[in-house]
């Protein structure tokens, strides 16, 4: 007789074949299960409770809740279930405000193939179905470049760009899926129409800023909650698990360099398991949209005791009266409870208080009065325009800019931006200089 664990997986497998909603639950449970072998109404009651209706379990927790159900001992005791239902995979249900958008529709390992123009091979290796690239030694048969970039602590953060063909995949993935789910409205890194001036706008003229910081954000992401995103969107099972394989990876130490030898063991250990790349074009979406519950549980606690909160990427900025001074230390402690229930972790480190008294600075942004940069980049950025109309712009170039041209108006159009009184005066500063060519 079959055990009643393969018995209980067999008709979690069942339940989770299609749609995830009561009455398609009830329906598959009415097949799947012998008849009058149990009050389904209230097995599928239950199941309700249990699991969100927007967010359906994984097979392993619905496996191990239905093992221990009372209205299945005497079905699993009779040996009664012979096997999982054998639908075909359909696209689930998505929650009331996501039902408005414009997703592919996918519901087999095929259909991904198809749609990125691979066979079905070709995509299970990309996806690294296998776990393969963790031990991969052979640069060309790995999906990513790896590059070093020293920080300003004196350590080094390791950058993974997936190469060509991986990073065309992953971009499309972006496109036609990502980018059609909204963000939180908190949340304004890598959000088209957001950016560090909208970030840092609700905290203009507060008497109080507290800036928090996540380490190793991207990194820190648990790999279900990717799955768990691609089936809310109503993906089948196994095509959630390829998308997410698609915008996944696991760093080859071989590959990685000497470097790689030199970080702490628990960063290690967490690169070479699945996370997502710092350099993915998926990565920065992915990570917001898995930060959702994060930003919504974070708006919460700044609603009640009514202070402002904004997050951009791994910063989170919470401001408002001195009352904020007050209880810095107990939103610290609070925010990264919540931080640690939802995966991510504080940088205590980089925990910053500042008073209107102070300079409030942020993501680069100076926001004591109104959004404006810091008086030092401002001097710097002027005395560099003024050189360069006296005596040339080759004499400023002293980091060896390839086209100091565009650089310096590039860092002119920024200033602009936050400032467009200054700079105007950065302008007429630009347009004394005289190019070559």
């Amino acid at each position: 007789m079959t055990s009643k664990a393969t018995q209980a997986r067999w008709l979690a497998l069942s339940i989770l074949s299609g749609r995830w909603d009561q009455a398609a639950v009830a329906e598959r449970l009415s097949r799947a299960l012998p008849p009058e072998s149990t009050d389904l109404e209230k097995l599928g009651a239950r199941l309700s409770f249990h699991f969100d209706e927007s967010s359906p379990p994984g097979v392993d927790r619905l496996a191990g809740l239905l093992l221990e159900e009372p209205l299945l001992e005497a079905v699993f005791k009779a040996g009664a279930i012979k096997g999982p239902l054998l639908d075909p995979p359909v696209m689930g249900t998505t929650p009331g405000d996501l039902k408005t958008l414009r997703l592919p529709q996918l519901t087999t390992w095929s259909d991904v193939s198809d749609w990125l123009g691979l066979s079905d091979q070709e995509t299970a290796w990309f996806a690294d179905s296998r776990s393969q690239q963790a031990s991969n030694t052979e640069k060309k048969l790995h999906h990513y470049n790896y590059f070093w970039v020293p920080k300003r602590s004196g350590s080094q953060r390791l950058v993974e760009a997936p190469k060509y063909r991986l990073k065309t995949m992953q971009q499309k993935i972006l496109r036609e899926i990502l980018d059609s789910v909204p963000p939180h409205p908190s949340s304004h890194g890598f959000v088209r129409g957001r950016s560090t001036k909208t970030f840092a706008a609700p905290h203009t003229g507060q008497e109080a800023i507290l800036r928090l910081d996540l380490k190793d954000f991207f990194h820190s992401v648990p790999m279900a909650r990717i799955g768990a995103l691609f089936r809310t969107l109503g993906y089948p099972r196994t095509v959630a698990w390829l998308l997410q394989g698609l915008c996944t990876t696991s760093v080859s130490p071989t590959l990685a360099g000497h470097a790689f030898k030199d970080l702490p063991w628990t960063k290690r250990k967490r690169l070479q398991a699945k996370h997502l790349a710092q350099g993915a074009p998926t990565s920065a979406q992915l990570a917001n949209l898995c930060a959702w519950r994060l930003d919504c549980r974070l708006q919460g606690l700044a609603n009640r005791f009514g202070f402002e909160y904004t997050r951009y990427a791994d910063d989170m900025v919470f401001s408002g009266s001195y009352r904020l001074a007050k209880v810095s230390e107990f939103m610290e402690a609070l925010t990264g409870a919540v931080a640690i229930d939802e995966g991510f972790q504080l940088n205590h480190r980089k925990t910053r208080l500042r008073l209107k008294s102070q300079r409030q600075c942020i993501a680069g942004v100076v926001v004591n009065e109104k959004p404006n940069c810091r008086r030092a980049e401002w001097d710097r950025l002027k005395a560099i325009l003024y050189n360069c109309g006296r005596f040339g712009p080759e004499s400023q170039n002293h980091d060896g800019h390839r086209d100091f041209q565009a650089h310096l108006r590039g860092r002119v159009a920024y200033l602009s931006w936050l400032n467009p009184s200054r700079g105007e005066k950065l302008m007429r500063l630009w347009k004394n200089i005289e190019w070559e060519g």
